[in-house]
């Protein structure tokens, strides 16, 4: 092996870690985009080809993930811990798994009655992907700080908000009259699985506060 490409094992390829955490975060903020469209869709035919969509971009964010773990195994030195790449790499792509996963429940359970409930979940979840965007994209040089941590006080904000929607939605759920139990069942499925979502973009956002503590 010549010199050069010992000297190239050992140098960090930040710009591949960066670049596929911007990736997904992407392949995220596309998901949140049509699952929005998707709730917000009067034609329930039209809204189940927007929701069945999101299968392809869960795909896609596997793939990326997969390839941040194949560089993660690859490169010695890495711009920050590997635990902390393989944390993150994670809790995004449980977003996109519990996101697609509930977006195959209103497929599943043929739920045609889209309420204000699924809307406000939406509403939630593309605002702390967005925020985990802004936190993912100042993660390259760490120059604004404040921009990443207000971000990741709003995700957390966020996720309250998701608990304080499930709660008044499950309220709001057995208190209707003349509903099936079958019907509370797979609302219900659905509400936790959403709130699920919520949780894991706070999981993502902790990730990246303990990675500035560290680092900045």
């Amino acid at each position: 092996m010549s010199f050069a490409s010992i000297v190239k094992m050992f140098v960090p390829k930040d710009r591949i870690f960066y670049s596929l955490f911007e990736e997904v975060s992407a392949t995220l903020m596309n998901m949140s985009e049509v699952f929005i469209k998707a709730v917000n869709e009067n034609d329930p035919t039209a809204r189940h080809l927007h929701l069945k969509s999101l299968e392809d971009l869960e795909h896609k964010n596997d793939e990326t993930t997969h390839r941040i773990f194949v560089e993660l195994g690859q490169n010695f030195i890495t711009p920050f811990d590997r635990e902390d790449i393989h944390y993150l790499a994670t809790s995004l792509d449980d977003i996109a798994d519990y996101l697609w996963g509930a977006s195959k429940r209103v497929v599943i359970y043929d739920i045609t009655d889209v309420d204000q409930t699924l809307r406000e979940f939406g509403d939630i979840i593309i605002k702390s992907v967005y925020a985990l965007n802004t936190c993912i994209h100042g993660m390259r040089d760490l120059k604004d700080l404040r921009a990443i941590t207000n971000a990741c006080v709003l995700i957390n904000s966020l996720e309250n908000d998701g608990d304080d929607l499930l709660d008044k939605s499950m309220m709001e759920l057995y208190s209707k009259p003349n509903i099936s139990a079958v019907e509370i069942s797979k609302k219900k499925d659905l509400y936790q699985m959403l709130e699920t979502v919520t949780d894991k973009c706070e999981d993502a956002a902790n990730v990246i506060e303990s990675i500035i503590i560290k680092y900045a």
